[in-house]
């Protein structure tokens, strides 16, 4: 982390989990444990569609940021199923992941579709968190930066230096993520740091450096530290961990260093 040029991030991701009666029973839980948070990191919880008006109502009164999985790139319309922007903004979320590893997987969403929704997002108030990363055959045949590199300049097609301004990236190497594996601290650190290297090359250093990495890949709370230690990692996209408050929570007090 470098607290002195951008601001550090702890983001929990609950994926398909959680239900709405059982959250305010988590936030009585969480709270009392990251007293004085907002003082070292910002505190984000990205829910399903139908938890964001419960999360917002149980943790918003706490400066915990409630955010979305995703979102529609189309702004109204005949798109069943899919969720616009400015419905996430009217129930309160702050925040909206784009482009995780498991809608590209599983939901055929693209390099091209991340951008659009990107774009979508940097129309509202609202924060983007936009994934990148590579599976482990990628890894194993050593494209690993040249794949990561094309996925951060293709999804900020469009976006003005002003806009980068808004936007938070996530690194998760898909081989990590909900398996138990994680990247060593080193190198989830080098990749974290090649990624800035791409945004000072479109941008420039300043640009670069001003924008927060998160890593996203089994990050829990024996693991925090060293994570958050390497320069370039500045805060992370927590999967399981963070459905535990006790864990969440260590990872969160984790970035007081």
């Amino acid at each position: 982390m470098n607290k002195k040029l951008r601001k550090t991030i702890i983001a929990g991701n609950w994926k398909m989990n959680m239900l709405a009666s059982g959250i305010k029973d988590f936030a009585e839980e969480l709270i009392p444990l990251v007293p004085g948070f907002k003082a070292w990191c910002d505190a984000v919880v990205c829910t399903p569609f139908v938890l964001l008006p419960s999360a917002v109502k149980e943790l918003g009164g706490a400066g915990i940021g409630v955010g979305a999985q995703n979102m529609s790139q189309f702004a109204s319309g005949a798109y069943t199923g899919e969720v616009s922007r400015a419905q996430l903004e009217d129930v309160g979320a702050r925040y909206v992941i784009i482009g995780h590893s498991e809608r590209r997987q599983f939901y055929g969403e693209t390099d091209t579709s991340v951008n659009q929704k990107l774009l979508a997002a940097l129309e509202t108030p609202m924060t983007p968190i936009v994934c990148v990363g590579e599976t482990l055959e990628q890894r194993e045949a050593g494209i690993t930066y040249e794949l990561v590199a094309l996925q951060v300049k293709a999804s900020l097609l469009g976006v003005s230096p002003l806009q980068l301004k808004r936007v938070v990236i996530a690194y998760e190497p898909v081989w990590a993520i909900g398996t138990g594996k994680t990247a060593t601290p080193e190198d989830a650190g080098e990749v974290c740091g090649a990624i800035r290297d791409v945004l000072a090359a479109v941008y420039d250093r300043e640009a670069a450096d001003a924008v927060p990495i998160l890593y996203g890949g089994s990050m829990n709370e024996k693991n925090a530290g060293d994570l958050l230690a390497q320069p370039d990692i500045d805060g992370g996209l927590i999967g399981g961990a963070s459905l535990k408050p006790a864990s969440f929570a260590a990872i969160i007090n984790a970035a007081n260093q």
